[in-house]
């Protein structure tokens, strides 16, 4: 287990994992990175839906258990990165990013993929709920400078509400599934 200052909060249940991704564009033909892998619940998930995934995992410990875990069933299509994200280059091809990052990671880990030269066709990420509200351009909320700049390119939403008991540890704060969509692809 990781630190718990890092604003991190596992989803408990692969069952849920698949639920959430169901809740996404992801097609059996796509490219997916995720973000934060850690012992590969949302990874295996994933796996199973989608041609290869990309896996980024910076913890050494963690990897060695997504491995464990990955050979354990078998799963074979599935690159894994151990670095921080913020060093790993992005794929050349199309791709798509589905990932539960660390909350306090949330706002770097979009400046990059939206400012890649080779941006995602959509992502999916697991937001604090207030930062999330920030990203979708509303009447009833305050869009971010990020979000603005998002908006430019991407169709924004929260795609489905989130219990503190889907996670471990539970977080303080209410989080979603959020979804942002290539305008124009």
């Amino acid at each position: 287990m990781r630190d718990p200052n890092l604003s991190q909060h596992f989803l408990r249940s692969p069952k849920l994992a698949l639920i959430l991704i169901g809740h996404s564009n992801l097609k059996k033909r796509d490219t997916v990175l995720e973000i934060g892998a850690g012992s590969g619940v949302i990874t295996s998930a994933l796996a199973n839906r989608v041609t290869k995934v990309i896996a980024v995992e910076p913890d050494r410990m963690a990897a060695v258990k997504l491995r464990a875990n990955l050979n354990k069933r078998g799963i074979k299509n599935v690159e894994i990165i151990e670095d921080d994200f913020m060093n790993v280059e992005l794929p050349e091809g199309p791709y798509k990013v589905f990932s539960n990052p660390p909350f306090h990671l949330s706002s770097a880990i979009i400046h990059k993929l939206i400012e890649a030269e080779n941006p995602p066709e959509s992502f999916y990420l697991i937001l604090q709920k207030q930062m999330a509200l920030k990203l979708i351009n509303t009447e009833r909320h305050y869009t971010s400078q990020l979000g603005l700049k998002l908006i430019q390119d991407y169709n924004t939403k929260i795609r489905l509400p989130l219990k503190p008991t889907d996670f471990t540890p539970p977080p303080a704060v209410p989080t979603v599934l959020f979804e942002a969509k290539r305008i124009n692809l």
